[in-house]
């Protein structure tokens, strides 16, 4: 017995009609987004897509980190993403407090002193949202014919709304 035996029985069942065995790991509707971690958040579902139709990047606020930028870039050239989305949302940890606020809370928590990482809190979500845009269609190895987006995601109502 493990603390994971609930989710390895689940596993077994979900085995029982996996139906993706031999798909190739394009993005078949040709999208990937990057968005939060925040266990709200169906990227898939939001937007009417199903598991192989896009490459999904998550993390804590939905930022475009150096390490998103490099598989947005695998995604534009070597997996057949089109579009990307960039999406954060409304109610987000990461926007709800500054960058020490975090720390504190963290500190608090662990009692150990956490201001050695950057936890990337977000002061101004439209901000960040369009910096994050221009990160992705200012990369050298991001074609200028991918189109890139990005949204705020209303986790109360399920709607997306443009920002850039």
């Amino acid at each position: 017995m493990t603390g994971f035996d609930d989710l390895l029985a689940s596993n077994r069942q979900f085995a029982e009609s996996f139906d993706l065995a031999g798909f190739d790991g394009i993005a078949k509707a040709g999208v990937a987004m990057v968005t939060c971690m925040d266990s709200r958040i169906d990227p898939l579902g939001m937007i009417g897509l199903s598991p192989g139709d896009a490459k999904i990047l998550r993390n804590p606020g939905g930022r475009v980190t150096e390490r998103v930028l490099v598989a947005v870039v695998l995604g534009v050239t070597l997996l057949q993403v089109k579009r990307v989305m960039i999406v954060q949302h409304t109610r987000c940890a990461m926007a709800s407090a500054s960058e020490d606020e975090l720390h504190a809370r963290i500190e608090e928590r662990t009692g150990v002193d956490a201001t050695w990482m950057e936890l990337g809190a977000i002061d101004d979500q439209e901000a960040s949202i369009r910096a994050d845009v221009h990160k992705v269609v200012s990369h050298p190895l991001v074609p200028s014919d991918i189109e890139v987006g990005g949204f705020v995601y209303d986790v109360d109502s399920g709607l997306l709304t443009p920002v850039v």
